[in-house]
């Protein structure tokens, strides 16, 4: 039986909603599941929970998957989510290129687009994030109608603060709505969020973190950030801006974390041995030819990786570090099998379920996939506020 108890039902009469995404999750969480178990799971009733698997699949969200045989009596009925029940759209806004992906309601990709962006002035982004969500309900018809809202991911900080203008935010942003702009171009309900803790929900829906409440995302996007989940929702601090891990000191030669991890600090490091690495593919390469200049950044960069996560481990108590984003998968490996983790840390614990450090998603995608996997999160995710 799964069991998640920070997604308990309530009285039905004060939370029809909030009972439907905690059946939602359940399926999410299973995959295929009955209905007595649902209700064992939300402490509902068993009748409660006919009643929302009828609506949910009357709203064309739910499908039955077969019966599984239990013992004694009528073999119970199997419900799934509908891929085709609902969409959500992700996109990431970055300094040199706006990148789309349509999701289902099971976090698959049907549709992505990469635009290239000479400018980022928010009439110009506007344009072209208007322009890329048309072309995927071209590609897809069937999601007019079943939309459930945009995931928009944009570099931090939002709003003026005392680390804006640091190379990797967007300029002309600072002081507008950003997604009530969204919101009113594309006509969708907007959940905006920076690069790390779009990939951070990623990992909930689709990735290494499916079955976790809590945990934290460590993730290289130019710069280095952190997404924290606690009870399956995202921690963003009173302006959104949690997670600016980056720009905390570091011991040792940087000034700041993101100088001695991330990819403008390893970009930086082979310039100075006369290699140019632009792109991913790139740096992989030089990973797999195990370059001179690559392994001794690796070798710092592990040093200071293990300062962040034991701060994070100390801080937030998770049940996992998760490391990802626009890296090569085998330089994630590197961190994972070779980052120091220091002995005092509250995660240094005997028999722990899950390791400290895990790996996640790579790839140039994470963080616009985990865009669309905001929304998804929160169609499948009972608020806590509302928890018994």
């Amino acid at each position: 039986m799964i069991s998640t108890p920070l997604q308990q039902g309530s009285n039905a009469e004060r939370s029809r909603h909030r009972n439907r995404q905690a059946v939602l999750g359940q399926v999410h969480l299973a995959g295929a599941i009955g209905r007595a178990e649902i209700a064992r799971a939300l402490a509902l009733t068993t009748q409660t929970v006919s009643n929302i698997i009828a609506e949910l699949s009357d709203d064309g969200m739910l499908i039955e998957k077969g019966r599984l045989s239990a013992g004694r009596g009528q073999p119970a009925i199997q419900y799934a989510l509908k891929p085709e029940g609902g969409y959500a759209l992700g996109v990431e806004v970055r300094p040199d290129a706006v990148f789309a992906a349509l999701l289902d309601l099971t976090g698959r990709a049907v549709t992505t687009e990469r635009v290239a962006l000479a400018r980022t002035d928010p009439d110009i982004v506007l344009d072209h994030v208007t322009a890329v969500y048309a072309h995927a309900l071209d590609q897809v018809p069937r999601a007019r109608g079943r939309m459930l809202g945009a995931g928009i991911v944009m570099p931090g900080p939002f709003g003026l603060t005392g680390i804006a203008g640091m190379g990797t935010d967007l300029t002309g942003w600072q002081e507008v709505d950003a997604a009530a702009l969204f919101s009113k171009a594309i006509e969708l309900p907007v959940v905006l969020s920076n690069d790390a803790n779009a990939a951070a929900m990623a990992e909930r829906i689709t990735g290494a973190a499916q079955e976790m409440n809590s945990y934290a995302y460590l993730y290289f996007g130019a710069g280095l950030g952190l997404g924290l989940i606690h009870g399956g929702q995202l921690v963003r601090g009173a302006y959104g801006n949690a997670g600016e891990i980056g720009h905390i000191p570091v011991p040792g030669p940087h000034a700041k974390l993101e100088d001695a991890v991330s990819r403008q600090s390893v970009q930086r490091h082979l310039l100075a041995a006369e290699l140019d690495v632009h792109d991913i593919d790139a740096l992989d390469q030089l990973f797999e030819q195990k370059n001179a200049a690559l392994m001794t950044w690796l070798d710092t960069a592990c040093d200071a990786l293990g300062h962040a996560v034991a701060i994070v481990e100390n801080l937030f108590d998770p049940q996992t570090v998760v490391l990802g984003g626009a890296m090569p998968n085998g330089i994630l490996e590197h961190f994972v099998a070779n980052t120091p983790l220091p002995d005092l840390s509250v995660s240094n614990r005997p028999h722990a379920p899950h390791p400290r450090l895990i790996q996640g998603a790579s790839g140039r995608m994470t963080a616009t996939l985990g865009a669309a996997a905001l929304i998804l999160n929160r169609a499948l995710t009972a608020p806590l506020s509302h928890a018994h």
